[in-house]
């Protein structure tokens, strides 16, 4: 990447930042879900320990993907509606940057802090403690992937009012490979099985999405812009 290029992409993510932090309530969206999701379902099984600690890693997995399929639908709409996008696209930037630039600042926002508060989740569910290094490697080989796969589909939708059904229903069979291998890690290790074929799958997934993902969030961006 030239240095031009580097700075443009610098700049983008740092725009990104400054704007979810003047929403501090809809970052909090995903993170409340997830906690809710958390407490829920001891509530709903019952507080026998082992029972919890056999399905945590599906009950946060599940949760994180959902929690992030939340925050896909307006990944791009307020560029659109304010003309960022369109102002940028005649400017003569590659749009594969603002994809690039979009996906990683998602998932500053949305996976890390999913990332960070994982043990403590993990703690209350009674996940085994010997689980808990190789979940947080899958969510931090899986979340990436994440964003990079979800960034296509708001890229897609970005032109459709109230598509959050709709981004949904298009993103969340895309993110079935990442939940069986990351959960099929934990689960592997659970069984004293080595972790390392799905982790190493993981790995695969994350950068073939981080190779393919920008052009084609960028295609879908620019097919958007102009039927509009």
């Amino acid at each position: 990447m030239r240095a031009g290029s580097a700075q443009v992409l610098m700049a983008m993510i740092w725009r990104d930042l400054r704007l979810a932090m003047r929403r501090r309530g809809q970052l909090a969206h995903p993170l409340l879900f997830l906690t809710l999701i958390t407490v829920l379902f001891p509530l709903a099984l019952g507080p026998d320990p082992k029972q919890l600690g056999a399905i945590a890693v599906g009950i946060i997995w599940v949760g994180a993907l959902v929690a992030v399929t939340m925050t896909l639908s307006d990944l791009y709409r307020s560029d659109r509606d304010d003309g960022w996008l369109e102002q940028l696209m005649v400017s003569g930037h590659p749009m594969v940057l603002v994809a690039i630039g979009r996906s990683f600042s998602h998932w500053l926002t949305t996976g890390l802090p999913l990332l960070l508060l994982t043990p403590l989740f993990a703690s209350f569910l009674n996940m085994p403690e010997q689980l808990l290094s190789t979940l947080l490697l899958s969510l931090l080989l899986g979340t990436p992937t994440l964003s990079l796969i979800g960034n296509i589909v708001a890229a897609l939708t970005v032109g459709i009012g109230r598509s959050g059904f709709l981004v949904g229903l298009l993103v969340l069979p895309l993110y079935v490979p990442v939940l069986l291998f990351a959960a099929g890690a934990v689960n592997a290790q659970a069984g004293g099985l080595s972790p390392d074929a799905h982790l190493l799958m993981l790995a695969a997934i994350a950068t073939l999405a981080a190779t393919l993902t920008p052009w084609a969030t960028a295609a879908a961006l620019r097919t958007s812009l102009s039927s509009n």
